[in-house]
């Protein structure tokens, strides 16, 4: 597989998982997840992960692998590349890990006494990669093999954050996000 079928491939079977948390901004708010439950004197999770937003954001997700599905044939085609369809188990998998990753940050942001909002390096490009990567290779071994090949991985461990950062720069200037990363 060349570089290009490489970087395809991996951004076309983590759009489903890229996504959701944005999504989940726009449509977002509600009643926490935590129920402004404390642990330890601090909030379990924070108003920021909301039921709606998780919802929403794996509505999104699913969404974006349905339209992906139909245009797979012509997208391949097009790129000279045959493009990985997504098995119904990856299909729902992929975002709702992407969503438990971010809530998993979520509360161990708040273990570190980090606030709402302040930056977790590492963390906060990578938890919904593995949370979708994770939930994707439990639902469905065998797709999961398939496409996530060692050089898919490594292109989605590599190429992930700078889409992160640059994207959740875009929403901030947009006035969508209150912080810039």
């Amino acid at each position: 597989m060349d570089l290009v079928a490489v970087v395809a491939t991996a951004v076309w079977a983590m759009l489903p998982a890229y996504v959701p948390n944005n999504a989940a901004v726009l449509g977002g708010g509600g009643p926490p997840i935590d129920g402004c439950r404390l642990w330890r004197g601090d909030r379990l999770l924070g108003d920021g992960k909301t039921w709606r937003g998780t919802v929403v954001g794996i509505g999104a997700g699913v969404a974006v692998g349905l339209i992906l599905g139909w245009l797979r044939a012509p997208a391949s085609a097009l790129l000279g590349i045959s493009l990985p369809a997504f098995s119904l188990g990856a299909l729902f998998a992929l975002p709702t890990g992407a969503m438990l990753g971010d809530i998993a940050a979520s509360f161990l942001k708040r273990r570190t006494g980090r606030k709402r909002g302040r930056p977790f390096p590492g963390l906060d490009q990578l938890d919904f990669v593995l949370g979708a990567l994770l939930l994707a290779g439990l639902a469905d071994p065998a797709w999961f093999g398939v496409v996530f090949t060692l050089p898919v991985l490594v292109t989605v461990l590599v190429l992930t954050p700078a889409l992160h950062v640059s994207t959740n720069a875009i929403a901030y200037w947009l006035g969508l996000k209150d912080e810039p990363w």
